[in-house]
């Protein structure tokens, strides 16, 4: 009592010889109680005998335990958490992931085919989506993300303009401070930490909500119906962060180069005048245009990303967590990538 079984190995192994032997029988005349490690136990004794080509003989055992083991065998024998297989090696687990990699894109490469045949749709006046549905992630997306974009803009203008002073300072070139942060809004900061945010919460959301109505089995009930869940609901989705981005974008610009003005004007005696002028004349359409451009495929990304990772989502109890995170970890990190690859087009337009 109280004492782990061995292992169905070491049984036979104690049993010597097994050459002979075409038949096991099982005696429990004396178990008082048991639980469900003895009928893993048995299951996985079963197995090794089966392997040996012997014959196991369960009417000796409890009604429940057999009910177990038949249970056991029609489901392969997938009762009891067994030691890995040997065969795990590294090779195997590399192989494995670069199929579920390579799955993952091809799935992606559909997902973003099936948007933009949407995207020509909506251009031919052919799609289908409730117009209620686009104002309401409108304003999701929209008015109600202004509070923290104003306060991470702010804060990001303030860094800017006090890591730029501190430099420009030794040179006594303070008042060039304007034409850095404007400049790194413009064309960087601004488009950056705004799709940031936006993914954070904007395309988490998105993920979360259509999770939901994965793993409740909605969007199935839309297929069914005839309906397009392309359209109906992703197109929405994409359509209000492309319109909304471009403003936001410009929004968090202004607030960083004003965060950029308190710091400059209140800390190291330049004039607002002065500060406001040198901003203009350091920013021209191309910076504007340049973030402008960042923010319609940043916001692309953050839609896509968002509504592949919902709609992709399993069943499981975690599954709309995992769809989550994911939608947002690949979002960020494509969102770098497109920045990365905008600034090298840029250098080599001689932007």
């Amino acid at each position: 009592m109280g004492e782990p079984l061995p292992t169905a190995q070491d049984v036979l192994a104690r049993a010597g010889e097994l050459s002979g032997i075409r038949r096991a029988v099982f005696d429990a005349s004396e178990i008082v109680s048991w639980d469900s490690s003895l009928a893993a136990f048995l299951a996985s004794f079963s197995r090794e005998c089966e392997c040996r080509s012997i014959q196991t003989d369960p009417q000796g055992l409890p009604p429940g335990v057999q009910r177990l083991l038949r249970l056991a065998a029609a489901f392969g024998g997938k009762m009891a958490a067994q030691r890995p297989e040997p065969d795990e090696t590294l090779l195997a687990l590399a192989g494995e992931r670069s199929i579920d990699f390579s799955r993952s894109f091809l799935d992606l490469l559909e997902f973003i085919g099936g948007a933009a045949l949407s995207l020509t749709r909506l251009v031919r006046g052919k799609a289908r989506f409730r117009l209620s549905e686009l104002m309401h992630v409108l304003q999701q997306s929209g008015p109600n993300a202004l509070p923290i974009i104003f306060l991470i803009s702010a804060l990001v203008g303030v860094i800017l303009a006090f890591v730029g002073t501190v430099q420009l300072k030794m040179f006594e070139a303070q008042v060039y401070i304007a034409n850095v942060v404007g400049i790194a809004m413009a064309r960087e900061m601004g488009p950056m930490m705004t799709a940031i945010i936006m993914m954070g919460r904007t395309g988490a959301a998105f993920a979360a909500h259509l999770g939901t109505m994965e793993t409740n089995e909605e969007i199935d009930a839309f297929r069914t119906w005839g309906i397009d869940p392309m359209e109906f609901l992703v197109l929405p989705r994409m359509v209000a962060l492309v319109v909304m981005m471009p403003l936001l974008t410009i929004y968090a610009d202004l607030i960083g180069i004003l965060g950029g003005a308190f710091i400059g004007v209140g800390m190291f005696d330049l004039s607002l005048h002065q500060y406001l002028e040198q901003t203009r004349t350091a920013l021209s359409l191309t910076q504007f245009g340049i973030g402008l451009s960042k923010s319609i495929v940043f916001g692309m990304i953050i839609a896509i990303s968002g509504c592949f990772y919902g709609m992709r989502c399993g069943r499981r109890a975690s599954a709309v967590g995992d769809a989550t995170t994911r939608s947002v970890v690949s979002g960020i990190v494509f969102i770098v990538v497109a920045d990365g690859i905008f600034a090298v087009i840029t250098n080599a337009l001689w932007i």
